[in-house]
């Protein structure tokens, strides 16, 4: 019998991973063909994707000369959302053959969410990858899969490396490098067409901030917009607050116009008032929590929303920061619930500005005082 597998996703864009992981499967499933099927709506997506043409044409160019890899249009043919479970039941039954249905491995948490997750398990075997700096209980999901589901899922031998069409999203926006995340003939086309070019905010952000504060810039929203979904929040928000946060951090606060910064903000947290201002009077930004979020991200503050708390620890755990703790910090974000990650972050940051004997900001210290009080942390 014929073993096809289907690698699905919004591919918005298709990044070097997704071509190095469908490279892999085919010949761990021993698979005669490999479907690349870019969806037409991902329910699970929010936002607009480029447009399905240019998410073929990149695909075709990612995977030119694979004799097994062949990208498929039935999901954009078909239009409306995708569902996971109709595409696999229309393969099996079109084909006749085993169907190996391709997911990461940090999907398989959400696998019960999915639009009749039984019907896709009837019709193919799930396989998973995982990705680097990413720590999925594996054990637990295979019992939580025998369980509910009768079966289980096919754990593939083969990591990618943390990668994500974010990542390459927010790069273009706002001007940095991006070759090597995709292939050259995807950047050329995403080049070529003008895809995923950058708004207002992207576009102040690459004429005020130099090149190192840009890919901390960039680093800070990828990493934001991976808990937004989690957090309920949307993601536009979250971007431009990500992006905005350090948009004043080489501006004078006494060259600004109208603005006048508090006598007791330390030199430290300025640039987080100011651009508060800035996004305010001169990028127009009229949301009090996207305000807020920039305003508070270096010093926090009592009763922040998730929108402040997401952006204040996306800045001290991006993937650039290099520091003591970082990684116990970068691990927390990415496998304990939030809040609980977020304490960690401003005990953190408190403990710093102790041994470095400076001074603390009130607002940090009312920080402390609000989420810190029965806070146990490692005791």
């Amino acid at each position: 019998m014929e073993r096809i597998g289907i690698f699905g996703g919004s591919f918005n864009p298709v990044h070097k991973e997704h071509i190095a992981l469908a490279k892999s499967a085919v010949k761990e499933l021993n698979l005669d063909r490999l479907l690349v099927v870019p969806t037409y709506v991902a329910p699970h997506k929010s936002g607009a994707p480029a447009p399905a043409e240019h998410r073929l044409a990149m695909l075709r160019l990612a995977f030119e000369g694979e004799d097994k890899i062949e990208v498929c249009d039935y999901e954009i043919a078909k239009g409306g959302t995708s569902y996971t479970y109709l595409t696999v039941e229309h393969f099996k039954k079109s084909t006749g053959a085993d169907i190996f249905f391709l997911v990461g491995a940090d999907m398989l948490k959400d696998f019960k969410t999915w639009r009749n997750p039984q019907r896709i398990l009837d019709a193919c075997t799930l396989c998973a990858f995982g990705r680097e700096g990413e720590h999925a209980d594996y054990l637990a999901e295979q019992e939580y899969f025998t369980k509910t589901f009768g079966k289980q899922f096919v754990l593939l031998s083969g990591v990618g490396e943390k990668q994500s069409s974010t990542k390459i999203r927010v790069y273009n926006q706002l001007g940095l490098d991006i070759t090597d995340k995709t292939a050259d003939s995807v950047a050329k086309h995403i080049e070529k067409h003008g895809l995923y070019v950058g708004d207002k905010y992207a576009n102040f952000i690459k004429k005020s901030l130099p090149q190192k504060r840009l890919i901390h810039t960039a680093n800070v929203t990828v990493c934001a917009l991976y808990k937004a979904k989690e957090l309920g929040l949307d993601s536009e928000k979250v971007r431009i607050s990500a992006m905005l946060h350090d948009c004043a951090k080489y501006i004078d606060p006494a060259s600004v116009k109208g603005f006048e910064l508090p006598v007791d903000v330390p030199p430290p947290v300025a640039h987080a008032f100011v651009g508060a201002h800035v996004a305010r009077h001169v990028l127009g930004v009229t949301d009090n929590e996207i305000i807020d979020a920039i305003k508070y991200h270096t010093s926090g503050r009592a009763n922040m929303s998730n929108l402040e708390k997401l952006i204040f620890v996306a800045d001290m755990v991006e993937d650039g920061r290099v520091y003591d703790g970082v990684d116990r910090l970068r691990k927390l974000y990415y496998t304990m619930d939030f809040d609980t990650c977020f304490k960690y972050c401003l005990e953190e940051e408190l403990q710093h500005l102790l041994n470095k004997k400076q001074y603390i900001y009130k607002e940090t210290l009312n920080a402390s005082q609000y989420y810190l009080k029965d806070f146990k942390g490692d005791d």
